[in-house]
This record gives structure tokens, sequence and C-alpha cells, in this order.
């Protein structure tokens, strides 16, 4: 640390101050002035170099070796020159050399540059705050199965805390993307396959986050999840009615309501369109339509795809003008790095008269609202001493609540003769090549996180310590057809009451899969099948093949079609998504029924990757007349016609999870049958309780529109309500429906809250819906 110390100090002493007592009078630094007026008094003082500074990421490693520590200081001046406007800080190094990295290049900013305009300090936050040793909570496809907004709003606030003790004050999360097409890779960065549901997630992270002044960035800007033949970065087919009506509500769930401020465009296209030059969904959707008035950054080298993978520019050298030409003027205000730095261009283009300053000025102006808004002009840098750090980061009262949104999140999918929960004093055999050795998780999670955390192995046996016998056999590795090690797993399972066998899919941190180790799930890591890869599936087949009661457990960042046959010959079935650094924990919260399971699936699992889409809020004439066939494993073949010899229908459905605790519905009303568009409608639904066992309901409210004037989803979840109910009580259950939220896009793309009926119905599922009411809508 001394050579940073030392280093910034002499930085600090040779350096002249530009600051003029003017510039401290200046009604840009005072905080008292309205935002409008400080944004305007600074555009008009900056030169076109500072302004074109203001749209370009830096990077810490600029100027701080992020292996040694060691400090260059030419580097930050030269980095703060030309990239002035944010920088990167998601290195594996310690909290220290960037908590000093940070203190460095902000100080060098505010009192030794002529404006003194701070930076936005960036990293990750999908899976928390991407640092070493920061706390890790479970993949976002994970935490949506809780159906716990308020929940993930806590979350959202530790990342937060977490974040500004080392001066970050932007997180590249949440994501508004659907997770609709299965096949993509990052199904597990994603929220859910609905809109209603992704919207809600995603805005109690933005509320979460940016309460502790730490800006959230709404990506990937818009549509990009379903691309076509899933593959990463990839054309994705779709009119203005389906991005409306399907992609759309969830980010502006997000941007408007949550307030966010800033938003990521994306890497594919939309209808042909390249969405980081996409004007009807930067311009004409966010500015004109919701009134956005923050900024939008461009993803890692994604302003480069306009020639390099579109073919709209030349791409060798590169066309730096035409993507200025095409990206910033359609609304992709700022430029990340991992490409060419096109944006550097646009002093020359504007002194060369090529491009307007007008266009610049707006951009700019975006940007400096957020470093206005979140105070950084007052306080650039938040971060603590590095004795205080562990007060803030990693502290126990994080990591146990990354346990208990973990275990909300888990979701029981079978539980054939009540076999859970299981008996602490069991002789248990785990098995399975993701029980131990590694943690599961998911990507953008630190580089090697995969060695610190807690196992299902190391939660089981924590649970029963003192009590019972717990075994382990790795069975077969993750990526091999090796089954040398099956023997070893079938005894362990033979001498056991109880075999939890723990198979999926893996994923890597960033630096692994840009590296080319082999997954199955993440980033650029799409897949053709949704199967268990190698010696896998086998292996759970022969320990259930042992007789003995088989619990099997699916850690994974998607729905697995082997999940068909599992579901019909294991003793019980437990899908948890990439976990948290408590994972282990959690589950053995569920498995031993500390926790009683209230996860909910945010995802459809369909019986094979020939029926995707799997959705279920498809369009009304879709899946019209299923008639399944099948292929039984005795080789029976019995012919259907939609499909063959499969079928159309999810195996489980959306919103689908199973208690220890069983939950009947009645006496549904609505505080009015009849209302206009500008009403809001209480619906209400008794909930009891008929178990001996207090648990947790999640009651779901959907609306199906009887008559339309186009075609319209055959039902959409308005709303939901995550209830606890003692054994044997009765709830009451109220949740809002704002009948304006009951529109659809006519055949003029006006959006309309059409006259007539709607059915209201509630229920444990998408499709076990319990009760239906009629709700008739006037002009």
């Amino acid at each position: 640390m001394k050579s940073i110390i030392s280093a910034s100090c002499l930085l600090a002493a040779a350096a002249v101050s530009a600051a003029s007592g003017g510039n401290r009078t200046a009604v840009y630094k005072n905080p008292n002035a309205s935002v409008d007026d400080r944004i305007a008094d600074l555009l008009k003082r900056m030169t076109i170099e500072d302004k074109a500074a203001q749209l370009v990421q830096g990077d810490i490693s600029n100027w701080i070796n992020t292996t040694d520590g060691s400090f260059n200081a030419s580097g930050l001046v030269w980095n703060m020159q030309y990239r002035a406007s944010s920088f990167y800080v998601g290195y594996p190094t310690s909290w220290s050399v960037i908590n000093d990295g940070v203190r460095i290049a902000q100080d060098y900013l505010m009192h030794n540059t002529t404006l003194g305009i701070p930076a936005l300090v960036q990293t990750e936050g999908i899976h928390g705050f991407l640092m070493p040793n920061a706390t890790i909570f479970n993949s976002p496809i994970g935490y949506a199965c809780s159906f716990n907004p308020a929940l993930v709003q806590k979350m959202a606030e530790a990342i937060g805390q977490e974040a500004r003790a080392l001066g970050v004050n932007q997180l590249f999360a949440p994501l508004g993307d659907l997770a609709r097409e299965l096949r993509y890779g990052r199904v597990e960065e994603s929220f859910s396959e609905d809109g209603y549901l992704a919207g809600e997630i995603a805005y109690s992270y933005v509320v979460g986050l940016q309460s502790q002044k730490v800006a959230a960035t709404v990506k990937h800007f818009a549509a990009v999840a379903s691309p076509e033949q899933g593959l990463n970065t990839g054309p994705v087919h779709g009119g203005p009615r389906e991005l409306l009506t399907t992609y759309m509500p969830s980010y502006k769930r997000a941007i408007v309501d949550g307030g966010a401020y800033s938003v990521m465009s994306a890497y594919h296209c939309y209808d042909g369109v390249p969405a980081v030059a996409n004007s009807y969904m930067l311009t004409d959707i966010l500015r004109k339509s919701w009134g956005y008035k923050y900024f939008v950054t461009s993803d890692a080298g994604g302003t480069d795809r306009l020639c390099s993978a579109f073919y709209m520019c030349r791409a060798s050298p590169i066309d730096k003008e035409a993507i200025v030409s095409l990206a910033l003027t359609a609304g992709t205000d700022a430029e990340m790095g991992g490409g060419s730095y096109n944006y550097q261009q646009i002093p020359e283009m504007v002194k060369a008269g090529r491009l307007s300053e007008a266009i610049v000025d707006t951009a700019v102006s975006r940007v400096l609202r957020v470093k206005f808004e979140l105070g950084l002009f007052e306080t650039p840098y938040t971060g603590v001493p590095d004795d205080q750090a562990s007060k803030y980061i990693h502290t126990p009262e994080t990591v146990a609540l990354a346990r208990q949104l973990d275990a909300e999140s888990i979701v029981l999918l079978e539980n054939h003769n009540d076999i859970l929960p299981l008996k602490k004093t069991a002789k248990i055999a785990v098995i399975g090549p993701m029980a131990h050795g590694f943690m599961n998780y998911g990507d953008y999670v630190p580089y090697k996180s995969q060695y610190r955390g807690v196992t299902p192995l190391d939660g089981i046996q924590n649970a029963t310590a003192g009590q019972g016998t717990v075994t382990y056999a790795q069975g077969c590795e993750r990526w091999s057809n090796d089954e040398s090690g099956f023997p070893e797993a079938i005894s362990a399972a033979e001498a056991a009451d109880v075999a939890v066998v723990v198979v999926g899919t893996w994923s890597r941190d960033q630096t692994e899969l840009w590296a080319g180790f082999n997954a199955t799930t993440g980033e650029h890591i799409d897949t053709s099948s949704l199967d268990l890869v190698g010696a896998m599936p086998r292996l759970v087949s022969a320990i259930i093949d042992t007789g003995k009661p088989t619990v099997v457990v699916l850690s994974s960042g998607k729905p697995i079609t082997d999940a068909v046959w599992i579901s019909q010959n294991a003793s019980a079935f437990i899908q948890q998504f990439y976990p948290s650094e408590e994972g282990g924990n959690a589950l053995a919260d569920v498995l031993f029924g500390d926790v009683n399971p209230s996860g909910k699936l945010s995802v459809s699992f369909p019986h094979s990757v020939g029926a995707l889409p799997n959705f279920y809020d498809y369009l009304n004439s879709g899946r019209a007349w299923p008639d399944p066939g099948v292929a039984y494993p005795n080789g029976t073949l019995r012919f259907g016609s939609s499909y063959v010899l499969d079928t159309p229908l999810p195996l489980y459905e959306f919103g689908y999870g199973k208690s220890y605790s069983t939950f009947a519905y009645s006496n549904l009303q609505l505080s009015k049958s009849t209302a206009s568009a500008s009403d809001n409608i209480t619906v209400t639904v008794d909930v009891t309780n008929n178990s001996t066992r207090d648990g947790t309901e999640v009651v779901q409210l959907y609306v199906k529109d009887v008559v339309a004037s186009v075609v319209v989803p055959n039902i959409q979840l308005k709303g939901f309500s995550k209830v606890a109910i003692p054994a044997g009580a009765t709830k009451t259950v109220s949740i809002p429906l704002p009948v304006r939220d009951l529109g659809l896009w006519d055949i003029n793309l006006t959006y309309v809250v059409e006259p007539g009926d709607f059915t209201v119905l509630v229920g444990s599922s998408s499709a076990d819906l319990r009760a239906n009411v009629t709700l008739t809508v006037v002009a």
C-alpha cells in the first residue's frame, strides 16, 4: 500500500490545482441550486474534449496494477483526460487496492482537473457486489422464485452497502430481460419468463440499491433474451406490438417506477435494428413516451458491433465516426470500454461540423444529472478505512440474509409419500458432482468464488451434526461420461436410509468463462439440449434403482428436461437455481423442515427442447388442440398430433411449487364488479392452511381479457402476495388491481383499456387456478 499512498501524495503535490476561485463559487458547485441549473452552468464551462470524456468509460487498471497494487500516475492523468465519465473496478484483488485506487482517482478529479467532475465507479451486481469476499447471493432466476420483492429489496440494500464501503457508486444490475428462450445461456441472469414478476423483482432491486446512493443500471435494453436459435447476441424477431406487450413492461417498471439512474443497451438487433442504435427504443419509447431523463450506456464493446457484426459500416479499420453517428444520435449516451472507444472521436467530428454539439450536450447532461442527483459533487468518495470494511462487507447480517433468500427461493417439485422433510437422525448418503468440491454459482461472481461457500454436503452435515450419519460419494464428474465412481455411490446409497443426489448445469465466473473453461450455462454458453450432460442422468438412475428413497436436487441455471423422468421416479424432487454462498445451509433448511418450502417457479419446465418456447402467457390461439403423444420407456409408442410423441404443455408451469402444507382457497371477491379504466380494484380471497404445519403460500392473481380487439395473451399475471399462514388458520389476502393495467396495444399501437368483461382468477400457479370472478370494465 505504501507505493499507492506515496505516489498519490507525489501526484497531488506535483499537480497544480486548476480549480479557480470562480469555479468554487460556480452554480454547479452549489448543492442548493437546482439540478437543471447546475447542469446548465457546468455544461457551458466545458470544452468539447471535456464533454467527450464524460461519455467514455475508463478503467482502474489504467493507474492501478490490480495484481501488486502499484500506482501509475501518468496512466491516471491519461485516463481522466479521455475517459473521465466512469471507471470499472471489478477485478480479483484486495479491498484495499480497490478502495485506494478509487480514492486516488476521485481526489485527482476533484482537485487536479479544471472543473472537478467526479466519476461513476462501476462493477457488476446481479449475484451481489462483484468483489472478492463480498456476500454472494443466489442467482436472479433463483431469487425471483422467492416471489418476495421485499426480501429482494433488502438484498439490494445490502449490496449497495457493500459497494459504497469501497467507493463504488454504480452497479450493472438488474436485468429487465425475460427468460423465454431456455437454450440461451444467460437464463440464470434473468428473473422470469413473465414480465410482471420480472418487473416487480427488478423494481425492488433498483429501489433497494439506490436507497444506498448507488446507481442501478437496468439491462439489457431491450428484448435481448429471446435470440434466434438461443444463441448469444443473436437477432430477436418480433414487431412493435410484441415489444410493447411482452418485453417492455418489466423494463418500464424498473426504469420509470424504480427511478433507475442508468440503462444499458443490448448487443442484439430487434426486428433488424441494433439495440445500441435503435432510436425507436432509446428515444421514442424511453425518452418521449416514458420521459426518462438519465443516461444510457452501451454494453462492453457493443458499439463496435454496428460495424463488426451488423455490417452497417466498415469494420476494418473500424469506422468510428459512423458508429458515433449511429449510436449517439439514436440515444446511446455513453460508451463502455471493451471495444474501439469510438466516442473519443467526438471532438474531431464536432470541430469538423460532422456532428452537432447539441447532440453531445444532451448526452453529457444526462450523465451529469446522475452525478448531481447521487450527490457525487459533494461526496465523491464513500470508501471506509481498510480496518472498517468488514463492518460493511460480508457481515453476519448479509450472510444470514443470503441464506434466508436462498431458502425462500428453493422450489419443491415433488414429494411422493411425504418423504420430506427428512429426519436429522437418518443415515444420509449425499451423492453427485454438484454436492461438494465446489460451489455451483452462476456467472458474474468474483474469480475463483467457486472455492468459497457452503456446499450441499456441508449444509447437510451442519444440520445433522451429532445426530445422524452422513456419507458422501461424488459418483461422477460433471463434465465426464466416466462411470467408474458409480459403485462407490451405489454402495453409499444402499448403506443409507435415504440418498440426496445433487446434479445439474454449471457456469463459471467471467474470467474462466471467457478463458474457455467448460460450462453448460452462462454468458455466451448456449445449448441445443436441456438434458443433463455426461454421466449425471445415469448416476441419478442408478441411485434410484437401488430402491432406497432418493431425493434429487437440481442445482442449475435453467430448467432441465430430465425432470420428466426424475419427477416420476425420484421419491422427492427439488429445484435450487444457482445458490448463494449459503446455498448448502439453505438447502438443508428445506430438506429437514426448518424452512417450509415456499418458492414458486419463475420459469416453466418444458418436456423437451423441441416444445420451446414454453411460457405460460402464450397468445390466444396458441396450444389450441393439445393432443400429445408419448414414447414410453418400455418402447411403446402412442401417437398424437401435437406433438406426435410429445406435448406442448409444460411439465411444471410458471408459478408452480409445493409446500409441506396444503392450502385451500375460498370467498373470492372484488371491491367493485364494475369499474372504469381509472379505478383501482382490490381482489380479496380467503386462504386456509389445512395442514398441521405453519406454511407460506404465494397467492397469484391472473386476468383473462374475454374479448379483445387484437390477439392478447391467454392469461397474464397481474399481482401476487406471499402470505405466512399458521397451521389450521385462515387469512384474507388482498391484492390491488389497477384497472389501467388491463389494457392492450390496439391496432394503431395505442395503449387502451377496452370496455368489456375480464375474468379475474386466483390460485397457486398459472395452471392451478382455484377460483374466478368477472370484472366488467365500462367506458
